[in-house]
């Protein structure tokens, strides 16, 4: 009997070893769940035309193109729809282009993006609740250095400021969100929600500016606006010397002791 129950006991130890064991082989918090046929053909689209950059699992290439891990969908949404991403050579720029991928496969890309880890969602962004006066202030403050405060664009130290006029309110908080390219990035620490509207707001004035103090000239800022004016005065000026020069030149010289004419 004492026997029997012994090894009845070691049948039993030996189960729950291989019970234990095989529990512990599993990777821990392994999800079965699939992801949505959107991420996967995001994936799809990922793999045939971004993955010679950033990599089949989009940890990046070095020297090509870097991770998107974390990047969120606000980046993949700001740089795909504003055609700078894909390049058309590795180390170009990213300029605003046309898209390059349609309405639906943007959608596809920008979820497969997101799905790579946590990173900024695409903003809600309401530029009617923003002050204009705020706004304003706001792009002299952190934006006129690069792009100038009419939003024209111009030239930064590395790379080139682009004009704003064809950015939509989503495109400028994605952008004040991501920091692309050489712009930094702010976060809501920095500008809140409210004051990205503000900002927002801004820059959809200075896309037609009220011009109700005089001429605009192309709206290229304060500091070029005054160097046109100041030469144009100079012209005037020259141009008014000029005849009258001409005009004394014209009367004949009167003689020694002849009053003048």
């Amino acid at each position: 009997m004492r026997r029997a129950s012994r090894l009845a006991i070691a049948a039993t130890a030996l189960v729950l070893a291989f019970f234990a064991a095989g529990s512990l082989a599993r990777p821990p918090s392994q999800s079965t769940s699939r992801p949505s046929p959107l991420v996967e053909e995001g994936r799809t689209l990922f793999e045939e035309g971004c993955s010679s950059c950033h990599g089949f699992s989009g940890k990046g290439v070095e020297g090509r193109g870097p991770s998107l891990i974390g990047a969120g969908e606000a980046a993949a949404d700001f740089y795909l729809r504003t055609g700078r991403m894909p390049l058309n050579q590795v180390g170009d720029e990213p300029l605003r282009a046309p898209p390059h991928y349609p309405e639906d496969e943007i959608r596809a890309l920008v979820a497969y993006v997101g799905s790579l880890g946590e990173g900024p969602a695409i903003p809600t962004v309401e530029p009617e609740r923003g002050s204009l006066s705020e706004g304003m202030q706001l792009f002299d403050e952190s934006c006129a250095g690069c792009h100038g405060t009419g939003g024209k664009g111009g030239v930064a130290i590395g790379g080139y400021a682009p004009p704003l006029g064809a950015a939509t309110p989503t495109q400028v908080a994605e952008a004040i969100r991501v920091g692309p390219y050489l712009m930094p990035r702010f976060s809501a620490a920095q500008l809140s929600d409210a004051e990205v509207d503000s900002i927002a707001r801004y820059v959809e004035l200075t896309r037609e500016p009220d011009d109700a103090g005089g001429w605009g000239i192309g709206h290229i800022g304060p500091v070029p606006e005054g160097l046109i004016a100041w030469l144009a005065a100079i012209a005037a000026i020259l141009l008014v010397a000029r005849l009258i020069g001409e005009r004394g030149a014209g009367e004949p010289t009167p003689k020694r002791g002849e009053p003048r004419r």
